[in-house]
């Protein structure tokens, strides 16, 4: 009998901690959803243009060699193929990016 009203105590508490964390996040001034993100939202490639995108860094213009850049320095190791093809996905009509020629080069911006 004491086992188990510890064990239901444990529960009650975790479930009052998360029930907590939650009032908080809805409550606050930001989005739920965005106050919860983590960074298993942001996983592969593709997730690692998105965490770039989140944090504002593809505002302005920028090339192939500045993204893959930008991503390896926030730890996500992929070949430039992997950022190409990422790229490529995002900038279609209904993406988050837009590309653009420059020079005779891609560059890729957020669209607006």
């Amino acid at each position: 009998m004491q086992k188990e009203n510890n064990t239901i105590k444990k529960d009650i508490q975790a479930i009052s901690k998360r029930l907590e964390r939650l009032e908080k996040v809805i409550l606050s001034n930001g989005s739920a959803r965005s106050q919860l993100k983590k960074n298993e939202d942001f996983a592969g490639a593709t997730g690692g243009i998105r965490f770039l995108i989140s944090e504002g860094f593809l505002e302005v213009k920028r090339s192939l060699s500045e993204i893959r850049g930008a991503l390896e320095k926030n730890g996500y190791n992929y070949s430039i193929q992997a950022a190409q093809s990422a790229l490529n996905r995002l900038s279609k009509a209904v993406g988050p990016l837009v590309s653009l020629k420059e020079s005779g080069k891609k560059v890729y911006v957020k669209r607006k």
